[in-house]
């Protein structure tokens, strides 16, 4: 679902940008934060990039989902999210026609890459959890990263068939002083449909179906502990508390994405019905692009492994020799 467009051909009218209302002290101050939210963002998610793309440890399936997550997060905060919050606090668009087309086509680009990953997370816990076998069976790290290859590729030729079929190539509709798009009505459905609504049912009904599944682990994992185990009910045992742990940090992750995601999307559902001013809705996709934010977050707060590489990646030790054979995951 691409941000930053309305659906009124008329929309652009007599534009001048409103006279700032805030101290400059005021001014530099949200400057400055807004400065360190995007230095957050790409710090955060370059510690995610660096931790799995070095460690083999790391190398798993899932862990090929929150590496393009990651990189998908990184590029918000460097491309979009600093164009965003200078328009939010300039109330006017400043960068010119040129850094508003390539905003709208970045922007629509990995919002959609970032709905259509976390759809693919929900796929791949669900695998993991309803089918353990033919998960660890069929699902390799290669089938994994051709399944990450295929979704950017997706993503991209859909964002910008979406863009150049809506004018942003020719700049035809931007308006003085904005940054918005006109969508034809068939596009708006088709964005909505296939970009929102059928990447949001997979996720909360794969992800119910998987908290059932997880319920049901820990049932006989307590029945397991009742009776006295052999090695290969331990290792099932340690197997499904492992699954089950991913399974509940990215049910976490989830649920943060659909929390930020949700109020730009009831407002864009709604279309005429809700009339807000462009102020409103820049805080509204600001929010989206703040989950960027709270990823690395998240990985930190419950994931030890992430906490052990962040320490290796500061000290520098990930510049020794066969460092990437350090165990991170003890």
């Amino acid at each position: 679902m691409n941000l930053t467009e309305f659906y009124q051909s008329d929309r652009c009218e007599h534009f001048s940008c409103p006279e700032g209302s805030v101290s400059p002290a005021v001014y530099i101050l949200l400057y400055v934060c807004s400065a360190a939210v995007v230095l957050l963002t790409v710090c955060g998610n370059l510690l995610v990039i660096i931790s799995v793309f070095h460690f083999k440890q790391l190398h798993t399936p899932t862990n090929m989902l929150v590496l393009s997550l990651a990189v998908s997060d990184f590029l918000v905060g460097v491309f979009a999210m600093p164009l965003l919050l200078s328009w939010t606090l300039e109330s006017c668009w400043i960068s010119g026609r040129v850094f508003c087309i390539c905003f709208l086509l970045i922007g629509g680009f990995l919002t959609i890459l970032s709905i259509c990953t976390i759809a693919l997370i929900a796929v791949d816990r669900y695998l993991a959890l309803s089918n353990p076998f033919f998960y660890t069976s069929m699902i390799s790290r290669r089938t994994m990263c051709i399944v990450i290859y295929f979704n950017w590729s997706v993503c991209l030729v859909y964002n910008t068939a979406f863009h150049y079929f809506n004018g942003s190539f020719t700049g035809s509709v931007m308006c003085p002083g904005e940054c918005l798009l006109s969508v034809n009505e068939v596009w708006y459905v088709i964005d909505h449909v296939f970009f929102f609504i059928f990447p949001l049912s997979i996720i909360i009904i794969l992800y119910t179906l998987v908290f059932v599944i997880v319920k049901k682990h820990a049932t006989a994992i307590r029945e397991l502990n009742n009776h006295t185990r052999t090695k290969t009910q331990k290792i099932s045992s340690h197997l499904m508390k492992s699954e089950r742990k991913a399974a509940k940090v990215l049910g976490i992750l989830v649920s943060v994405f659909l929390v930020c995601l949700l109020p730009y999307f009831i407002y864009s559902l709604l279309g005429g019905v809700i009339k807000l001013q462009t102020e409103t809705l820049h805080k509204l996709i600001i929010i989206i692009y703040l989950n960027s934010t709270f990823n690395p977050f998240i990985y930190a707060l419950f994931y030890p492994w992430f906490r052990k590489c962040i320490k290796l990646i500061i000290t520098l030790q990930i510049f020794q020799t066969d460092s990437a054979l350090i165990n991170v995951l003890s």
